[in-house]
């Protein structure tokens, strides 16, 4: 398995066309999750746009992570689901998913945060973010040497996001961050050309 992994955000808009562009990006490289990231609609609506990403991932052996919604992640039978701090606990989620269920929780740049989802049972952490991002506001900026800290003491895997391109990764490969969560450097352009270029840029040096 490598070092590091690329896991896939997706955009806030994946009508249309936007099931053909995951297919692109999944065939064009190795991707370990999708992550189906949705705002203010219902989850009827969610659940039909949805359905056929999942089947696309399903495919390809790409996990389906649902953003946010412990409900719509047990409505679609998903991998798994990512929490904010808002979104519910690690408790309930695991309690209505079942054991299998892969369950992320975002930590910020909190190391504290980090260490109470890991003793909740949390199967991953993430950080961020690492550079200024385009796809949401941050108030939270988090350093390569939190992914070391962590990778000295937890078994857990981490997740780095935020502002992640091909060309500045490197640092956080190095640092030890188990994936690299993406989303605006893969859809603001060609998906394939984007996902080929962040698997060069992953390589162990």
């Amino acid at each position: 398995m490598p070092d590091c992994q690329l896991y896939l955000i997706s955009p806030l808009d994946v009508s249309g066309a936007f099931p053909e562009r995951l297919a692109r990006a999944l065939d064009a490289g190795p991707v370990a999750a999708f992550q189906f990231r949705v705002k203010g609609i219902d989850e009827h609506t969610a659940a039909r746009l949805a359905e056929p990403l999942q089947r696309i991932c399903a495919d390809r052996e790409v996990a389906f992570i649902v953003n946010d919604s412990i409900a719509l992640a047990k409505r679609l039978a998903a991998d798994g689901v990512h929490l904010g701090q808002g979104d519910g606990d690690v408790g309930e989620a695991r309690q209505r998913l079942g054991r299998e269920a892969q369950i992320g929780v975002t930590c910020h740049d909190s190391r504290h945060l980090a260490m109470e989802a890991g003793e909740a049972g949390a199967d991953y952490v993430a950080f961020g973010a690492f550079f200024p991002t385009q796809t949401k506001q941050t108030e939270h900026r988090a350093e390569p040497d939190l992914l070391e800290w962590w990778q000295a003491l937890m078994e857990i895997p981490c997740v780095a996001i935020g502002g992640i391109t091909p060309e500045n990764c490197a640092p956080l490969v190095k640092a030890g961050a188990d994936f690299l969560a993406v989303s605006h450097a893969v859809w603001g352009g060609d998906e394939a050309a984007a996902v080929r270029a962040f698997a060069a840029a992953m390589q162990p040096v």
